[in-house]
């Protein structure tokens, strides 16, 4: 299936990480480290509380940031959550369900469909997160879980707003915290194919030659390139590795030189 190709699209997760002035700091030394690449965009994901300070430091050119998380109505009593509608102007991107939320916060089907719905209504692009955990795998359920993650996260979309989104296909059996084997190339290369076809289905080729797909799962500065070479990898979202400016810099230029 066609694909067409994007600037190749990182993303670093820094999770339940850092306080306001660890945040800080990190993006100092990563300013230091990253040059402005026109081939590559660099995306940030602190934690909510840094986000605000975060925006009035980075350089724009380098770097853009996302929120990990927030609430899909956009205002009302609902005490202690953050909507999309807050986030307007701070971010350009969500990271939609991660599988850590998936499990640990009871995220259905449903509450992804919501989330993205919101995003998009208002003028965020989500970056949702699918992937079949070790069982799943082992029982054969890999193309179902995904046809289910996927169908069900857009299903409020129209065509135009599809092409906008980002989704990370995340293989929970090859992330580092649930002790992490590590995903082969090849394996990766099946499932972006088969994200793809599914959005193909849904809202035809074009659209799901726009759709940018990441892998995310145990990417460090490493193994980053063997993923990006795969066909119809857009980029990565990187964990772990995201918190150390050394790695994550020198992810981002792997990344670069992927295309010189």
């Amino acid at each position: 299936m066609h694909h067409i190709q994007h600037r190749t699209l990182i993303v670093g997760n820094w999770k339940m990480h850092l306080n306001v002035a660890q945040s800080s700091l990190l993006v100092h030394r990563l300013n230091q480290r990253i040059k402005a690449h026109r081939d590559v965009e660099v995306v940030l994901a602190p934690s909510l509380l840094a986000l605000q300070p975060l925006s009035r430091e980075i350089d724009r050119r380098k770097f853009r940031l996302a929120s990990q998380n927030a609430y899909h109505k956009d205002e009302g009593a609902f005490t202690g959550e953050v909507s999309y509608t807050m986030l307007r102007g701070l971010i350009h991107y969500s990271i939609v369900s991660h599988s850590e939320r998936r499990l640990y916060f009871n995220e259905t089907l449903e509450v992804v469909r919501d989330k993205v719905t919101a995003c998009v209504r208002n003028g965020i692009a989500p970056i949702v997160c699918v992937g079949e955990t070790q069982e799943e795998r082992r029982q054969g359920e890999t193309k179902q879980v995904l046809h289910d993650q996927v169908t069900s996260a857009l299903a409020n979309l129209t065509a135009d707003e599809v092409a906008g989104i980002v989704i990370a296909y995340e293989p929970v059996w090859a992330i580092s915290t649930f002790g992490g084997e590590i995903a082969k190339p090849d394996d990766v290369a099946v499932a972006l194919a088969y994200i793809r076809e599914q959005v193909a289905g849904l809202y035809g080729d074009h659209v799901a030659a726009s759709v940018r797909i990441l892998y995310g799962g145990s990417v460090d500065e490493n193994s980053v390139r063997g993923y990006l070479d795969v066909k119809g990898c857009d980029g990565a979202l990187v964990g772990s590795a995201s918190l150390n400016y050394h790695r994550f810099s020198s992810i981002v230029e792997k990344a670069h030189v992927l295309h010189s």
